[in-house]
């Protein structure tokens, strides 16, 4: 029962917004499909953690989720900045069982316990929030965040953070969540929002403030699964 993670899949079956006039995406569905299986199996889990897919409305996401549901494991969405489709965490549960997708679970304000880990996440927000509407969507992931690290502890294990925005890039912190990470003693962290190599070389890798800070964009990952190892 091994663990996965992968953000930014940005599928477009439906939607007329391919992904391969970017360097680097060329037939990336097919790539994607044939590294998960090659890794996932039934038993697993992969976390996609954010812009899952690029349909505006939740009915036209059906093609990019039966791809979805064709592979491997069991899966749990996070919310990413171009998930425009996302509805409640009950209406799109009544549109999986509506299409018979049991693989899919939604991580909002809730977590997930899996093997020895909790699985805990958010959306998270820009790491340069300045306006006051900024500050106001900061503030709500942050509560969304302590709602699901609560859970993560009522179902113990070891708590794992799921953002799709990274909590720092470059010389830019999001503070709040950064202070919410220390004070609950997080050790790992996966995040995607980052595209491109010049790109990632500002997102955090390896320890940054004791948190073990993981990117795992689509493209950056090489369109593979990252498994999550045993400490």
């Amino acid at each position: 029962m091994a663990l996965f993670v992968i953000a930014d899949l940005h599928l477009s079956l439906k939607a007329d917004k391919p992904m391969d006039v970017f360097r680097g995406w060329k037939d990336y569905v097919s790539r994607l499909e044939k590294n998960w299986r090659s890794l996932v199996g039934e038993e697993d889990t992969v976390v996609l953690a954010g812009d899952i897919s690029w349909a505006m409305k939740l009915e036209d996401t059906l093609e990019d989720f039966s791809f979805l549901h064709s592979l491997p494991g069991r899966k749990i969405l996070l919310k990413g900045n171009h998930d425009y489709w996302w509805s409640t965490k009950t209406k799109l549960e009544q549109f999986f069982s509506q299409h018979g997708f049991s693989d899919f679970f939604i991580l909002h304000n809730c977590a997930y316990r899996v093997g020895d880990y909790a699985l805990c996440g958010t959306r998270g927000w820009l790491y340069n929030s300045e306006t006051e509407e900024d500050q106001k969507i900061v503030l709500r992931e942050v509560g969304r965040l302590k709602l699901s690290l609560e859970e993560g502890r009522k179902l113990g294990g070891i708590p794992l953070v799921f953002l799709h925005y990274p909590p720092v890039y470059d010389n830019m912190v999001c503070r709040e969540i950064l202070e919410l990470l220390a004070e609950e003693k997080i050790k790992r962290c996966y995040f995607g929002h980052i595209h491109g190599q010049r790109a990632a070389l500002k997102a955090p890798a390896g320890s940054f403030q004791g948190i073990s800070m993981h990117l795992v964009s689509c493209d950056y990952v090489n369109f593979c699964p990252v498994r999550i190892a045993q400490p």
